[in-house]
Parts: structure tokens; sequence; C-alpha cells
């Protein structure tokens, strides 16, 4: 029991304005600071937890009369000797009393509450998912959230969901046949469990325990053509299509560069250095992660003599403007993905026969069996990001030389292939590498 010294609040209510004390103290830490805030008197308890002096305001009198002022002081001393700061359980309980009235506020305004799965998933979607992947992937994966998990566990507390509940909502993408969406739904779900428990929202994250819960995806490769033969007619259908002028050309060119159909549809004309022989695609051009886009370095690809001749027989047709290929409707935009796939259709190709992004594989398999290049300099090719024996990923300007040599003896076995001759003897690998 603290000591006491103050007789009792007549001794308080005597004060009179100009008395010389500042302080009437009551003991054991706890007095009356006299004619504070605008000259009403405030309590106050002096205290130390872990050799820290502190000082608690316990209100002002006489609002505050000298038996609750001890009761309050008690109160603290009692949480001082469990070594709990009192002014931190105070600080915590005005946090609690805040987000309780912030809850009631979105409730009254038919929102969910703060730290419901919906507001945290925004929140990272905002704070972190949209600086580590391009606009159209954030997109992506909001539309996934909106679509197929906020409905059932959006208003639900993060902490309160459990593997079973997000499962349910996976198996509804299952049913309705999008299974590999379903993966990314989890995938996606996942992430934004971790961001919860790093802003300790949620102790876990309940999809790890998801992992076996839905059936593989099986994995389906761009459909393409690689036996020379078929190669060869595919080729000479380019050469004799007959649909718009700018989609024959891309049509020509696409499988002399083999990039990816969005990187050819959005080609510029700035990009191309035809006296070098150099398409060189900016970094943000690129299929590669935010910081890559940003940072990264662009991608070299070697042009041969037949794809420099494809450009100049196209300069005069869209030189003027800023695509390669742009669109018959305007100017401003690029030649769609659709443009390219729906003249495949017209010449005879099915969609599990050949795609847009069949010229790719095409090469790879024929440069690498055929040709006898070897694969990392197909891989730098194509810009993928092949690691090393090191953990190094290929530098995309690497192999440059060999490249050039790869790419033009690329288009002289296509040009065989296209006039019908026999399969050429693959080079020795010395020869390719050169």
């Amino acid at each position: 029991m603290a000591r006491e010294l103050i007789p009792g609040d007549t001794t308080i209510r005597n004060i009179k304005p100009g008395d010389s004390r500042r302080r009437l103290s009551d003991g054991a830490g706890l007095y009356l600071l006299l004619f504070v805030k605008g000259g009403a008197h405030g309590w106050r308890l002096d205290y130390s937890v872990q050799g820290v002096r502190k000082t608690l305001s316990l209100g002002t009198y006489p609002d505050t009369g000298l038996a609750l002022a001890r009761r309050k002081a008690e109160e603290a001393r009692a949480l001082v000797s469990q070594g709990v700061d009192p002014s931190d359980v105070r600080k915590q309980a005005r946090a609690d009393a805040q987000r309780q009235h912030q809850e009631a506020k979105r409730e009254a305004a038919g929102l969910p509450p703060v730290d419901a799965f919906e507001p945290v998933a925004r929140e990272w979607l905002e704070r972190v998912h949209s600086h580590k992947v391009s606009a159209n992937h954030a997109e992506r994966t909001r539309i996934r959230l909106e679509q197929d998990l906020f409905p059932w566990l959006g208003r639900l507390p993060l902490a309160a969901i459990k593997a079973p509940d997000v499962l349910a909502c996976l198996r509804r993408v299952e049913g309705r046949g999008a299974l590999e969406t379903a993966h990314r739904v989890r995938q996606a779900a996942g992430q934004v469990f971790r961001y919860g428990v790093a802003t300790g929202r949620c102790e876990r994250d309940p999809t790890t325990d998801l992992r076996d819960a839905l059936p593989p995806v099986r994995t389906s490769h761009h459909a393409a053509i690689t036996e020379p033969g078929r190669v060869g007619e595919l080729l000479r259908a380019f050469d004799d299509y007959r649909g718009h002028a700018v989609t024959r050309a891309a049509l020509r060119l696409a499988p002399l560069v083999f990039q990816r159909p969005g990187e050819l549809r959005a080609a510029e004309w700035a990009e191309m250095d035809l006296t070098a022989s150099t398409w060189t695609i900016p970094a943000a051009r690129m299929k590669r992660s935010l910081t890559g886009k940003a940072t990264g370095a662009p991608h070299l690809v070697p042009l041969s003599l037949q794809a420099v001749a494809v450009l100049q027989e196209l300069q005069p047709l869209t030189g003027h403007g800023r695509f390669c290929f742009p669109s018959p409707r305007t100017d401003e935009r690029p030649l769609s993905d659709n443009a390219i796939l729906s003249a495949l259709r017209r010449m005879g190709f099915g969609k599990d026969e050949m795609s847009g992004h069949g010229v790719r594989a095409m090469a790879r398999t024929l440069l690498h069996e055929r040709l006898n290049f070897p694969p990392e300099v197909i891989e730098a090719q194509l810009a993928h990001a092949v690691p090393d024996a090191l953990g190094r990923a290929y530098n995309r300007t690497e192999f440059l030389d060999q490249r050039r040599t790869m790419m033009q003896a690329w288009a002289d076995y296509l040009d065989r292939l296209k006039r019908g001759g026999a399969d050429v003897v693959p080079l020795r690998p010395g020869n390719a590498a050169a």
C-alpha cells in the first residue's frame, strides 16, 4: 500500500491561484501537478520499467478525484510489478478503441473489416505486387482475386480463414474447367497470407496445406511444326499469303527472328538498324520482371540477309510511322495477335498444328537437332534466362558473334526447305559455335 500524504479532496479544493507550490505529493510516485492545462490540476505517476524512468498522466482534477487517482495509480503499479509498462497498455487500449471505431464506420458503410482478406489483399496488390510485376500481370491477379476469392473470403478476418475455406473457392474454379487458373488463384492467395503474416494480420499461410489438394496441371506446349518437309510447306504458304501486306511481312519475318509474337508485332522502326543488320528490343518490351524491364539490358537480334530484305521491302509501306507492323485500322497501334492467328487458320494450319509461338519451338528444335548449334547459343537468341553452372543468367549480349553466324545459317536452311530441297547435313559443333 502506498503511503498517502494528501489528506483529502478538501485540501485540493482550498488551493487558490497564486499558491507557491508546484505540486502536491501523495507518495509512491503519485502527485498532483498544480495549475496545468488552463488552470486545472493534473495527476501524474512517476515509475520505472527496466531501469527507465517514466511518467504517466492519470487525468485532471476535479474530473479525477483523489480516490480515483489513487485507484488508477494502484492499477498502474500492479502492471509495473509484473514488468508491464502501463503507458504501453494505455496506447494499446487507445489503438483498440480506434480500430473498433473504424470497424464500426466500415461496417456502417458496407465495407469489410480492415483486417479482412479483401482489404489486406488490395493493400498487397498496391504496395507489393504492382511494384514487382507488369501492369497487365497485376491486373490479371486483381481480377482473379475479385472473381474467385473476394465474394466468399473478402469479409472474413485473415486470421480466421482456414485451408478448407480457401479450398472451397478453388474447387469452384476447378469446377468450371479452369484448373490452371485454380492453381494461380491459390498462388495469389498464398502471397496475400504471407503479406498478412509479415504485417501482423495473421499467424500463418493456410494455403501451404493445399499443395496436394488440386490435380496437377497438364503442361501443353504451343503447337509447332518441326518436321522439315512441313516447315517448307509453312514457309511457302507465308510467301503466297494474299491477305494484308503488313500481315504477310510479319508472317515472313517471324521464322527468321523467332522472337515472341508480342515483341514482333510491336516492333518499331527506331529499333531496326538495317545497315548493321541488328534489331534492338528495349528491355521494357521483353518478357521480364518489372525490375528487369526497368533496368535490364536490351535484347539484340542479329538480322540475316533474308530478314533485312523483308524489312526493306516493308519500309516504303510503313516506314513513315512508328510501328513496323501497324494495325490496318490505325498507325497508332501495332498489328493484333489475332491477325497472325487468323492468317494461319485461313492458310489451313489448325490451332493444334501451328501457333504464333510455334516458330520459336520450330527454331529451337531444328537449330539443335538439324544444324547442331549449342543449346546455350539458341537459348540466348530466344531471350531465355538460362543459368549457367555458377548460377548466373546468360547475358543477352553474350554469344553475339555465334548468334550472327547461327541466324544466317538458319535463314539459309529455311530457304532450302522452302525450295523443297533435301534436308542439310548437320554442321559440326565446332563450326556451329565459331
